[in-house]
């Protein structure tokens, strides 16, 4: 079993919406419009590019569980889906997690056990707070 963590932040803002029905995004963009259904963070300090190349190539895999924990305020919860062969991580803006198999080169993950409109409203709320601090983890694991 191989196993790779990675810890970053984002931050919250009064335009996340949380209820984009296939995808949860973060970005490293500094605003949001309310037309981000997905975004759920903004102003991260890590991208898809960014992350090590050991983690680029664990993420190649099917055989890796990939795993979003995401905590604000008292809240936190975890987003699950899996690796792929055409995942490229070359974005250095977003990074998404999708509960279909698209990809592309924002993309985190595919088959995503949740999109924002699954995740908890208390959580969405925090999220909601412009800069609420939201602590973020990845686990990528390949048995």
């Amino acid at each position: 079993m191989d196993m790779r963590r990675v810890s970053f932040r984002a931050y919250g803002h009064d335009n996340v919406i949380g209820n984009h029905r296939t995808t949860v995004e973060l970005t490293s963009e500094e605003f949001l419009t309310p037309k981000g259904t997905c975004i759920i963070g903004i102003r991260s300090d890590m991208t898809l590019n960014t992350l090590d190349d050991d983690i680029k190539k664990l993420a190649l895999s099917e055989n890796t569980k990939i795993i979003l924990r995401l905590t604000a305020g008292d809240f936190s919860e975890e987003i699950v889906g899996h690796g792929s062969p055409g995942l490229t991580y070359v974005d250095g803006i977003s990074m998404v997690a999708r509960t279909s198999t698209y990809e592309c080169g924002r993309t985190l993950m595919i088959r995503a056990d949740k999109a924002a409109s699954d995740l908890s409203r208390e959580l969405v709320n925090q999220m909601q707070k412009p800069d609420m601090p939201i602590d973020c983890e990845l686990i990528f694991i390949t048995e």
